[in-house]
């Protein structure tokens, strides 16, 4: 795909698949902690335990939602995540490809992706996934997930206030310095498998990794 047809992290007007133009949004979702050097992309509420490995440089970096206007007039009435994006370089992009895991690149034409049973994904530090969660000490779904009080996941995903609804900023149960996991509705919410992209700017160097939900493109794409 060319860049030109690529709208992770842009604002403005950008094709849907039935012909329509629609407006993009960028909101920030905060900073997300990969402090060991592997980025993990997973549905937290499925298989946080086993997310895709991606290679990305020690550090902190800003998380950010490519939001979709899909009301039939504009008027911000039915809004969804197109893409879900790390940022590890404001440069600006030039090109697209398929993002590669710890063990490199996909075959031609392939991508390294999510499986998607709850309708939800999220980028987290894969090493914090294991030591900052209570493994072996509880039900996750009842105690975490869905316990019913405001600090459940499922609730601060659904709350409106501070973020977008079907987004989350959440520190993980016994991170010590703020390890956290950042996750958004998989667009439409529909489960399934979403591929994970990488942006490069001329010099090569990697600008994002991103989520594509599906949702904008022409038919072709």
């Amino acid at each position: 795909m060319e860049i030109g047809d690529y709208y992770a992290l842009c604002s403005g007007r950008a094709p849907l698949p039935d012909g329509r133009w629609v407006q993009l949004t960028v909101v920030d979702l905060g900073e997300l902690y990969v402090e060991s050097g592997l980025l993990g992309a997973c549905d937290p509420y499925v298989n946080l335990d086993a997310p895709t490995l991606i290679p990305v440089p020690s550090g902190h970096y800003p998380v950010r939602a490519t939001m979709v206007d899909l009301s039939e007039t504009q008027d911000r009435s039915l809004v969804r995540p197109g893409y879900l994006s790390v940022v590890l370089s404001e440069s600006e992009a030039a090109s697209v490809e398929a993002a590669p895991n710890r063990d490199g690149p996909p075959g031609p034409g392939r991508y390294w992706g999510i499986e998607v049973d709850a309708g939800t994904v999220a980028f987290l530090d894969a090493e914090a996934a294991t030591r900052c969660m209570p493994y072996n000490r509880g039900d996750w779904f009842s105690e975490i997930f869905r316990s019913g009080k405001p600090d459940s996941w499922w609730a601060q995903q659904m709350d409106d206030d501070p973020l977008p609804p079907g987004t989350a900023n959440i520190v993980l149960p016994l991170a010590t310095r703020g390890e956290n996991l950042i996750l958004s509705r998989a667009g439409y919410g529909d489960d399934g498998f979403y591929a994970l992209d990488r942006t490069l700017a001329p010099d090569g160097t990697v600008t994002g990794i991103h989520i594509d939900f599906y949702i904008i493109g022409k038919p072709e794409e």
